[in-house]
């Protein structure tokens, strides 16, 4: 548990919360069914809720991937993961080595 906790919850995470998609989707389409006075069959509920699924993780991949994408070109002056930040750590190692040096 300790060496995989982290997938473990994230992967419980997943599944709660697609099972919640479920759950309320299908609630709202058998709703949406009683409404239009039709009997609701499963067929065009499991099309409606891949959709779903798909149209979500679409959007979630999309954006994580322009981050990505966008942090690989661009960078934010200053943050620690961007070069110009390394490379003030560096010069501030140097500096206080070179101290430590002149004392001993």
């Amino acid at each position: 548990m300790k060496k995989y906790g982290l997938s473990i919850v994230l992967a419980i995470l997943f599944i709660a919360s697609w099972v919640g998609q479920y759950m309320f989707q299908y609630k709202e389409y058998k709703a949406a069914q009683l409404e239009c006075s039709t009997i609701a069959d499963m067929s065009g509920f499991k099309d409606a809720f891949l959709s779903a699924t798909f149209e979500n993780w679409q959007s979630e991949f999309l954006q994580l991937l322009t981050f990505v994408i966008l942090s690989t070109y661009l960078i934010h002056e200053g943050s620690p993961q961007s070069k110009d930040g390394q490379d003030e750590m560096k010069e501030q190692l140097n500096r206080i080595e070179e101290k430590l040096n002149k004392l001993g």
